[in-house]
């Protein structure tokens, strides 16, 4: 089974390498973008990301309710989150402490799955 949990675009890097910068999960992270259509890509964009790449730009609505059903999966979800928080890097680039593939504060998986706009 393919499992793409929602992810927002914070920044989307310059380069060739065709990377962005996704909080997912309140965990923020090199995503490879290169899948994507780049005129759809934008600070605020959703995006399906499996195992580091996003495979689809989704709208907010489609993300809160994936999230919605992925939190309601209970401890399959958490310890993904968990897995998240605990690893390095993204798609061609090592994390360094503070960047988008940084590690994530202990404690457990953060306080809700996603952020809402107003």
């Amino acid at each position: 089974m393919c499992l793409g949990i929602p992810g927002e675009l914070v920044e989307v890097l310059p380069g060739p390498q065709h990377l962005a910068v996704a909080e997912i999960g309140g965990v923020r992270r090199a995503v490879d973008v290169g899948l994507l259509d780049p005129d759809e890509l934008r600070p605020g964009a959703w995006v399906l990301v499996h195992v580091g790449f996003a495979l689809a730009v989704i709208d907010e609505e489609e993300a809160a309710s994936t999230l919605r059903m992925l939190e309601g999966s209970g401890s399959a979800y958490t310890d993904e989150l968990i897995a998240l928080a605990a690893s390095h890097g993204g798609p061609g680039r090592p994390a360094a402490a503070g960047d988008a593939g940084g590690p994530a504060t202990a404690g457990g998986p953060p306080k809700g799955a996603h952020r809402t706009r107003s």
